[in-house]
């Protein structure tokens, strides 16, 4: 078996920003000798994403009809496996998101595949694949292997990979598959979950303060710098788990994975938690009094110095 089968998702007509992310994982991995990499959309309008999802290095790009037009896991699940059986992969990528929870789980239990959820790495090497993915209340990360699996299914998590970029290369080709009678659920309508204070995945330009901030009220004044400086405010852990700031702001392997154009980050030491969360920013600038902290060994730009100086200074810089 070789290999990799990539599931894309959309939701509501509109292809998903993981699905682009799954795909960079999967070239990736095609690179490192994981074999060639095809694309599966399953659903009625898959034909209308399709060309989005051959960039180069996609080798094609499958299109599942289903007899229905909303997600139903069921259906999904035997057009999975279909796939599976059809295709024999070393390696088949989802997100780790609400609509792959609902049939990735029942299809690796069903084929007997080696499975992992909420994964935010992932190489392959001479032994075949591993991935990493938090463990021990996300305090650790956990190296994975698959001994004996022919083929491991991922759920990766969103904002982990860098998406694809390039123009479509791979032709589509329609695969048609007896899916009728499968679903055992009917959708009623739609609704969208009460909106937080804020999507700090959605920010180009992030100001993220850590365990140097102490109280509400340097919180505050840290939250306004921000307002000025056009950044939205985000957070590690500690500052959570004290009470000081909502859990939508966290950054981190337990909390929202991140990608943005800036990250600054004051008093941030850069535990391994943290960084997995925010790695990927495209300019990292860190300021901390200790030259030791690890956030600077994934910063293009550093401040050894008291982040409230800093803050001060910029605050009369936007002020």
């Amino acid at each position: 078996m070789s290999g990799v089968l990539v599931l894309a998702e959309a939701r509501r007509g509109e292809l998903r920003a993981i699905s682009l992310e799954l795909i960079g994982a999967a070239l990736a991995l095609s690179e490192q000798g994981a074999g060639p990499v095809s694309v599966a959309i399953i659903g009625d309008d898959g034909e209308v994403h399709a060309q989005l999802l051959g960039p180069a290095g996609v080798q094609d790009v499958l299109v599942v009809p289903a007899p229905q037009p909303h997600f139903e896991a069921h259906v999904t699940q035997a057009a999975v496996e279909a796939l599976i059986e059809r295709r024999r992969p070393a390696v088949v990528l989802a997100g780790h998101t609400i609509d792959s929870l609902g049939f990735a789980p029942a299809v690796a239990a069903r084929l007997r595949l080696g499975f992992a959820s909420n994964v935010t790495g992932a190489d392959w090497g001479e032994d075949g694949l591993l991935a990493r993915r938090g463990a021990y209340g996300e305090k650790l990360i956990a190296e994975l292997d698959f001994p004996d699996k022919e083929t491991v299914l991922l759920l990766l998590r969103p904002g982990a990979f860098a998406p694809v970029e390039g123009a479509p290369a791979a032709s589509a080709e329609r695969v048609e598959l007896d899916l009728e009678g499968r679903a055992r659920t009917e959708h009623r309508e739609m609704r969208d979950p009460p909106a937080g204070d804020v999507d700090i995945t959605k920010s180009d330009f992030l100001l993220s303060i850590g365990r140097g901030v102490e109280d509400e009220e340097q919180i505050a004044e840290l939250e306004q710098l921000a307002e000025r400086m056009g950044a939205t405010l985000s957070a590690s852990r500690p500052l959570v788990d004290a009470g000081l700031i909502s859990a939508e702001r966290q950054v981190g392997q337990s909390g929202r994975t991140v990608t943005p154009k800036v990250y600054l980050a004051l008093g941030i030491s850069g535990a391994v938690q943290h960084l997995a969360g925010m790695s990927k920013a495209q300019t990292i600038i860190a300021v901390n009094s200790d030259p030791e902290a690890p956030i600077f060994s994934v910063a293009q730009y550093g401040a050894v110095a008291d982040l409230f100086e800093v803050a001060a200074e910029l605050e009369r810089q936007f002020g």
